[in-house]
């Protein structure tokens, strides 16, 4: 792999694709919101492993940002490797919630996602090599109150990258997808959420150092769906095989903070 685009790139799992990918002597094109981070960690990835680094700094949340990303991408040659891993949760219900911050989650966890994907994926199938993983949840396989829009979002990235296989699959592509399912995860995610780390059962906690090795030997294996942690896993089969009415009683007694 020689280049990747990495989105998300200046905290948590993100960045954290950034360092192994880096540390594996590939170049990389960062996009991020915080401009600092971004120029720190460019400069850090290059002195320590000698590789290109640019960064792109962007807000995927904001109408037209992943345009300016894409044609950026589309101007040059088609990256090895394309991490879909921008995101953001909210808290409280649906009706109570600011309504332009749901806009801005469909706008980077769907429209940003769909744009990228199409930005790279023509390019990788005209030369028969490459790779995009979709930074999804285990909430993908869920729905929680409190919590709509995110599981909704995170679905649907699920879909399209189930999608995006079978359409690959039928044109005899070796290009790769991958849906990254974890679930919580130590990173500045949750505290920006404001979730007190406390309130989890420690052993449903990942660091994202095995979340991001995870992905990267199930894109090695062309695994569709990577779900780290055997835990997660048991509840990604149950979201998918319960009966309707059972999934929606224990969807209702979700320990997500609703306000």
């Amino acid at each position: 792999m020689k280049f990747a685009v990495i989105t998300g790139a200046s905290s948590g799992l993100g960045e954290t694709f950034a360092r192994k990918l880096a540390a594996r002597g590939c170049g990389l094109l960062l996009a991020a919101r915080r401009v600092q981070r971004l120029e720190a960690l460019r400069s850090e990835l290059q002195r320590r492993h000698g590789v290109e680094v640019d960064c792109f700094p962007c807000d995927l949340s904001k109408p037209g940002e992943a345009e300016g990303l894409a044609a950026r991408i589309e101007a040059g040659a088609t990256p090895d490797l394309l991490v879909n891993n921008a995101g953001f949760g909210t808290l409280g219900f649906f009706h109570e919630t600011d309504y332009a911050r749901q806009v801005e989650m469909v706008n980077l966890h769907v429209l940003a996602t769909m744009r990228l994907t199409r930005a790279v994926l023509p390019g990788m199938i005209r030369r028969g090599s490459g790779a995009i993983i979709n930074v999804s949840s285990v909430a993908g396989f869920w729905r929680s109150g409190g919590n709509v829009s995110y599981c909704a979002t995170k679905g649907w990235m699920n879909d399209f990258t189930e999608g995006l296989r079978i359409e690959l699959d039928l044109l005899g592509s070796p290009v790769k997808v991958q849906a990254l399912c974890p679930g919580f995860t130590y990173t500045e995610f949750h505290d920006v959420l404001g979730v007190d780390r406390n309130k989890v059962p420690r052993w449903l906690w990942m660091d994202a150092d095995s979340v991001v090795e995870a992905s990267l030997r199930g894109l090695e294996a062309g695994k569709l769906f990577v779900i780290p942690g055997w835990q997660y896993r048991i509840g990604a089969a149950l979201g998918e095989l319960l009966p309707f009415g059972l999934r929606v009683w224990l969807e209702r007694k979700s320990p997500h903070k609703r306000r």
